[in-house]
């Protein structure tokens, strides 16, 4: 993502930061609420690595394409404190759609600035899509050279860390491509159908935190990546590594 949210975000995401927990609650009990602190804490090894590595990519593609910026801001790393923004972080654990600190670039350095500014539009949804065809590799290769470290326990434990890795990596790579500002998805489109300056345009970004929130709120990226996030994780492990059972590793 090239711009970063209004600051209202920051209240929303408090409110739905409080709504996991007490949800649990509500459901469960003590019992539930713990298991939900569980799982979380399993899935922030995956969601820091999606996003650390979502924003790396846009900051090595635009240095690649001319522009100095990203790296006079030491953004041009894997390091996660370079990359992880907390709102974007909380969000991504809680509802599983989330951002890091963007990237700020100078298209004006670009080489070939409609061209270039796509490419960089697009290198953090590839990187997503890489590492989950690499940590899907890893899961792989592990079942062949230890076929009983999943099972249980300690193994178990590993088992649903890589595996919420290629999930969480697909599930911000389909977020970052709807075509709402301030996604990647939007500014490469206005790219590819060249939207700068006109109303549309203008309109759409002028409203673009209102759109989100109500996309949001009314839970349509669920409604609409479920499917695809559902497909393309099947794609990777049972099409491309032979896994059918990957399921098995969130038990």
């Amino acid at each position: 993502m090239q711009k970063y949210f209004r600051s209202p975000i920051l209240i929303l995401f408090v409110l739905l930061f409080a709504t996991g927990p007490f949800r649990e609650i509500i459901r469960g009990g003590g019992q539930q609420i713990t298991g939900w602190i569980v799982d979380t804490v399993l899935l922030l090894p995956a969601v820091v690595i999606a996003l650390s590595f979502h924003e790396f990519a846009h900051a090595k593609v635009a240095q690649m394409a001319g522009d100095p910026t990203p790296g006079n801001m030491g953004r041009v790393t894997i390091d996660p404190r370079a990359h992880i923004d907390p709102v974007g972080l909380i969000a991504l654990i809680l509802v599983r759609f989330g951002w890091g600190r963007p990237v700020q670039v100078n298209p004006a350095n670009f080489g070939n600035r409609r061209r270039d500014s796509i490419l960089v539009g697009l290198s953090g949804v590839t990187a997503n899509l890489l590492l989950a065809v690499l940590f899907g590799g890893i899961i792989f290769l592990s079942t062949k050279l230890a076929p009983d470290f999943f099972a249980g326990g300690f193994g178990q434990s590993v088992g649903e860390v890589l595996i919420q890795v290629v999930i969480i990596n697909i599930t911000l790579m389909l977020f970052n491509l709807l075509p709402i500002p301030p996604l990647d998805g939007f500014g490469v489109l206005s790219d590819i159908l060249n939207l700068q300056g006109t109303r549309l345009h203008g309109f759409v970004y002028q409203n673009s935190f209102l759109i989100l929130m109500v996309a949001i709120l009314l839970g349509l990226p669920g409604k609409l990546l479920s499917g695809p996030l559902l497909y393309i994780v099947n794609w990777i492990m049972a099409g491309i590594y032979g896994l059918p059972g990957w399921w098995v590793l969130l038990a």
